[in-house]
């Protein structure tokens, strides 16, 4: 039933999904660009139209009666960005408590125009032994998905700018442009 829901929704509103989720159990999918809340809407629309459930952090700020309800009921859990210390290994920690666990991350960081990512997510993957998966979410196509694996070579010096590099390839546009930078 929640698939044929959220098919119909993104198809009600003119989205085509770009591929399947990973077949992986465990990995990280990256969304990008992540320039408005509505793209973890889409990112959960697209997860949920092929049976899947993705994972995702959220600033512990909105973690509050009723929204913070339906946010963990979606797959979101509160982290505190104050305090980064910890933050990866506790996700890796709670990655090795479940059979089934795709994380959802926005490696900007944050809605806002940056032009150096997070490199988070790198580690993430890298102390889970999981892999990176290159999700879209393109406002002018109206495109949602995965755009494939990403290759780690293990040294984040030179994967993140070529990852960069390989999602401005793709000419992705945000649903607020101007918050989407590229080099």
């Amino acid at each position: 039933m929640k698939k044929k829901i959220c098919r119909g929704i993104l198809r009600l509103f003119g989205w085509k999904i770009l591929n399947d989720v990973p077949q992986e159990d465990k990995c990280v999918i990256l969304g990008v660009p992540h320039t408005s809340i509505w793209d973890f809407a889409l990112a959960w629309l697209y997860y949920g139209a092929q049976g899947c459930k993705m994972r995702c952090m959220v600033k512990k700020e909105m973690f509050f009666p009723p929204l913070g309800w339906l946010l963990r009921a979606m797959g979101a859990f509160p982290v505190d960005r104050s305090h980064s210390t910890g933050l990866v290994k506790s996700i890796v920690k709670e990655m090795q408590t479940c059979e089934h666990f795709h994380i959802g991350i926005a490696p900007e960081g944050t809605r806002k125009p940056v032009r150096k990512w997070k490199s988070g997510f790198y580690y993430i993957a890298q102390k889970a032994g999981i892999p990176v998966y290159m999700g879209v979410i393109d406002w002018r196509t109206k495109t949602v998905g995965n755009a494939g694996r990403f290759e780690m070579t293990g040294d984040a010096s030179t994967d993140l700018p070529r990852l960069q590099q390989t999602y401005e390839e793709m000419h992705l546009t945000g649903k607020h442009p101007g918050k989407y930078l590229t080099h």
